[in-house]
C-alpha cells in the first residue's frame, strides 16, 4: 500500500512539473505575441497620424486664399492630431535638381559639395550623361540614381534629398532652393515669397505618439486644384 501512494505521488509530481513546463512555454510564446501585436498596433497609428499630417498640408495648399498656404521652406508645422504630435513640412520640387534637366556638371557640384573626390564625381556625371543618351527614356525614380557606377551609400543619402525628377528645369529656382545648395550650386540668393512653389511639392511628416514610438512619410504630390470632379492632388512619390 505504502509503495502505491509513492508511486501515485511521484506521478502527480511528474503531472505537476510537465504542466508547469507547459505553462512556461506558453508564457515564452504568448509574451513576443503580445509585443508584436503593440507594436503593430502603434506602426498602425503612427502611420495614419502621419498619412492625416499630409491631408492637412493639402488642404492649406489646395486653400482659395493664398494667405493660408504654407510656405515650401522646410519648416516643420506642429499639430494634433487625435493623440499624436505632428511636425508637417513642405519643400518644392523647383527648388531641386532635376536629374533628367540639368547639366551633368551641376550634379557633380553637387556631389562634391557631398564630400565625393573630384574623380568620382567626375565619373557619375559621365554615367548619367551615358544614362541619359539618345533613345533612352528618362529617369523615373531617384533610386536609379543609386545604380550608377562609382555611387556610394554615404553619397547617394546625402545627394538624393536635392534631387527631383519633376521640375523640368536645367537649375533649381533659388527662391525655393535650400540655403545648402544654392551654396552648392552657386545660384543666386532668393526670396522663397517671392517665386512660386510650382505644383508639385514633398510633404514630410512626422508623427509621434505618447509613447514615443514615432513614424514619417515623405511624399511627393502634385497638385491639380482647379480640376473639378478629380482628386485634387497625384502621389509620384511615397516614402517610409
Amino acid at each position: 500500500m505504502t509503495n502505491q501512494r509513492g508511486v501515485a505521488l511521484l506521478l502527480v509530481l511528474w503531472v505537476l512539473a510537465l504542466l508547469g513546463t507547459l505553462l512556461a512555454g506558453l508564457l515564452g510564446w504568448v509574451h513576443p505575441q503580445n509585443r508584436q501585436a503593440l507594436w503593430q498596433r502603434q506602426q498602425t497609428q503612427a502611420l495614419l497620424a502621419a498619412e492625416a499630417g499630409v491631408e492637412m498640408a493639402v488642404l492649406a495648399q489646395l486653400d482659395r486664399d493664398p494667405q493660408r498656404h504654407w510656405k515650401t521652406d522646410g519648416q516643420a508645422h506642429a499639430l494634433r492630431f487625435d493623440q499624436a504630435s505632428l511636425a508637417v513640412s513642405l519643400t518644392s520640387e523647383a527648388g531641386k535638381l532635376d536629374v533628367n534637366a540639368a547639366p551633368a556638371e551641376s550634379f557633380a557640384r553637387l556631389l562634391r559639395a557631398c564630400g565625393s573626390s573630384a574623380e568620382q564625381s567626375g565619373q557619375l556625371s559621365q554615367a548619367l550623361t551615358q544614362r541619359r543618351g539618345d533613345k533612352r527614356p528618362p529617369l523615373r525614380s531617384i533610386e536609379e540614381v543609386r545604380e550608377l557606377p562609382a555611387m556610394d551609400q554615404r553619397l547617394y543619402q546625402c545627394a538624393s534629398a536635392h534631387l527631383t525628377l519633376w521640375s523640368g528645369l536645367p537649375a533649381p529656382v533659388a527662391g525655393q532652393a535650400s540655403p545648402w545648395l544654392r551654396q552648392a550650386l552657386n545660384l543666386p540668393r532668393g526670396s522663397g515669397a517671392a517665386t512660386q512653389a510650382g505644383p508639385v511639392i514633398t510633404v514630410q511628416s512626422r508623427a509621434t505618439l505618447p509613447g514615443g514610438f514615432s513614424k514619417t512619410l515623405s511624399v511627393t504630390l502634385l497638385l491639380n486644384p482647379s480640376k473639378e470632379g478629380v482628386r485634387p492632388y497625384r502621389v509620384l512619390r511615397w516614402q517610409e
